[in-house]
C-alpha cells in the first residue's frame, strides 16, 4: 500500500471521528484508533493535530479543484463553463465521503490558517467565475446560491427536499446557460 493511500485512510478516519463525535473530540489518539494504527504510525504522516486538520482541508480542496477544472475543460461551450462546473460538482459530484467536509469545521476550530487551502481555491474560482463570459454579478449569485445549499447541509441546518434541490439545480444551470 502506498504512502498516499495510507494518508487518505488516516484522513478518512479523522473525518469519521469528527462526524460521529464532534470536532472537539478529534484527537491524534482517537484518529489512530479509528484508523487501526499506532499513534507513532499516525505521527509519521501527520506530526500534529493541526497538520492532520490541514491535511483534511488540502485533500478536500485538491479533490474539488480537480473535479471543477475537469468539468470546465470538458464543457463544449466556453461561456459560463466555470459557473456550470461549480454548480455541477457541488450538486452532483461532492466528495464521496461526506464526513471529509467536517475537516473544514475542524479547521476553523483548530486554527484559522488551516482554512488557507480552501480560501485560495475560492479566490481562484471566483476569478474564473467572474471572467467566464457571463455577467459577473449573476455568476456570483449562482455561486452563492450553490454554496448556500452546500453550507446549510454541511452545518446540518436545513436539507432541502430532493425534488426542490433538483429544481434549484436545474434553474441555476439554466441561468448559467442564458445569454445576458
Amino acid at each position: 500500500m502506498g504512502r498516499n493511500s495510507r494518508k487518505v485512510e488516516i484522513l478518512h478516519a479523522a473525518s469519521k471521528v469528527v462526524g460521529e463525535k464532534g470536532i472537539f473530540n478529534l484527537t491524534l489518539e482517537a484518529t489512530a484508533k479509528e484508523a487501526g494504527i499506532s499513534k507513532g504510525g499516525l505521527l509519521y504522516h501527520f506530526p500534529s493535530k493541526e497538520a492532520l486538520v490541514q491535511g483534511m482541508v488540502e485533500h478536500l480542496a485538491n479533490d474539488y479543484r480537480e473535479k471543477i477544472a475537469n468539468n470546465a475543460e470538458e464543457d463544449p461551450v466556453d461561456k459560463g463553463k466555470w459557473v456550470r462546473a461549480y454548480v455541477d460538482v457541488t450538486f452532483n459530484q461532492a466528495y464521496q465521503n461526506k464526513d471529509m467536509h467536517y475537516g473544514l469545521l475542524a479547521a476553523k476550530a483548530v486554527s484559522s490558517d488551516s482554512l488557507d487551502p480552501i480560501r485560495e481555491l475560492y479566490t481562484e474560482w471566483q476569478h474564473e467565475i467572474e471572467h467566464d463570459g457571463i455577467d459577473p454579478i449573476k455568476a456570483t449569485i449562482i455561486r452563492l446560491a450553490t454554496d448556500g445549499i452546500w453550507l446549510s447541509e454541511l452545518f446540518d441546518i436545513y436539507h432541502i427536499e430532493p425534488e426542490k434541490k433538483e429544481a434549484v439545480y436545474k434553474k441555476l444551470k439554466d441561468w448559467a446557460n442564458e445569454p445576458d
